[in-house]
């Protein structure tokens, strides 16, 4: 193609003659620019009638490909001004250096358009997912994601090497070697990859979701899990940057992962209303089996639990529907209500700590906070 804009060009009677290399240059240039402007015009009519489409795919290649056309299309015009500058000046080795440049920006333009490809792949991916599953697992798509712009860029890499003229496989086994000196030396930051990639890999939690660590002062919301820290958003609100290799080697409990979340109350009645506790925990239990929050296939118990020093505890032991936090405690604090309600229905009364002072033959029932 270089060769044949060339002999055109030479048709035209202006050019001819020694001193005419800038014209040609310059002709050059203008036609690049030709090429870009009508080009861009192309792109921006496919993309007003692909926006008109349901196809989310034809949308991501043309605008993968917008930008890096362009810079093809300059790239290919400039190198060939050069070309024709060295010709006039008879530099030989200006122009392999030039050819040189050529195919390395050639390389770079196509490493960089599949990367945005790739980028443009993956937002489609993430947006149809979403819009059909509300859990839809976000963090996967990333992983695989930054798996393929790693590979992308290093094949880019090492072809742009082997046109540079530099051994491909004297870089691999140097990488080999050299990989053992740097595994050393940068062992904490391999470890949070991998560990990284275990998280990508196991999904013990995903972007999103409340995680916490019994054995670690660890809990919030994940914001980000990176190749080499996870941040996570506590409930004050604060950034926590854990590194990913914690997770190898402490417990990590998914609370956002729970399928019911449980009431466990100790309630306590006073020893006056002995005879009225078996009704209370009767009709207590009929109120739970019928209430509609209330998950009655899981595990249900009402039962008088001990004697304790001021009162007779019974506890209840049962699991919502829900997983939601605030509507967990509507529902909560509706059922302690009822609970209430029943107690005082039935004549009897909540207990409080009291103590029992015997003076002179006469016994006395104090608050407990009443005694010195």
């Amino acid at each position: 193609m270089e060769s044949e804009l060339k002999q055109l060009l030479l048709q035209m009677d202006f050019l001819r003659g020694d001193g005419l290399w800038v014209t040609e240059a310059f002709l050059i240039i203008l036609i690049a620019l030709l090429f870009d402007f009508f080009q861009k015009r192309v792109l921006k009519k496919l993309q007003a009638r692909f926006e008109r489409t349901k196809n989310p795919w034809d949308e991501a290649f043309l605008d993968s490909v917008a930008k890096p056309v362009s810079y093809f299309i300059w790239l290919w015009g400039i190198t060939i001004a050069a070309n024709v500058i060295g010709d006039a000046n008879n530099i030989s080795l200006y122009n392999g250096m030039v050819n040189v440049a050529r195919q390395v920006g050639i390389i770079l333009i196509l490493t960089w358009f599949v990367l945005r490809l790739v980028i443009r792949i993956e937002k489609n991916i993430i947006k149809i997912g979403c819009s059909k599953e509300a859990d839809y697992d976000v963090t996967t798509v990333h992983a695989v994601a930054k798996l393929i712009r790693v590979s992308i860029f290093i094949t880019g890499f090492l072809v742009m090497l082997q046109e540079l003229g530099v051994s491909v496989s004297g870089v691999l086994a140097f990488g080999g070697i050299g990989g053992i000196a740097i595994g050393f030396a940068a062992k904490d930051l391999l470890s949070n990859f991998f560990g990284g990639l275990m998280i990508y890999m196991d999904r013990p939690f995903a972007v999103g979701e409340w995680i916490r660590s019994p054995d670690r002062d660890i809990e919030g919301t994940v914001e980000n899990i990176g190749w080499r820290l996870t941040m996570i958003r506590t409930f004050d609100k604060r950034p926590l940057y854990v590194p990913n290799a914690a997770f190898a080697s402490i417990a990590v409990e998914n609370p956002s992962r729970m399928s019911h979340r449980r009431i466990k109350e100790t309630i306590g009645i006073r020893y006056d209303d002995i005879d009225k506790l078996e009704v209370i925990l009767e009709d207590i239990r009929n109120m739970l089996l019928s209430h509609d929050e209330i998950d009655t296939a899981q595990t249900l118990m009402v039962n008088f639990n001990q004697f304790a020093p001021s009162s007779l505890d019974f506890f209840i032991y049962t699991f919502t529907k829900t997983t939601n936090w605030v509507k967990y405690h509507q529902i909560k604090q509706d059922v302690l209500f009822q609970i209430m309600k029943i107690v005082e229905m039935h004549g009897a009364e909540v207990a409080f700590p009291t103590s029992t002072l015997h003076l002179n033959g006469n016994i006395t029932q104090l608050p407990e906070k009443s005694v010195v």
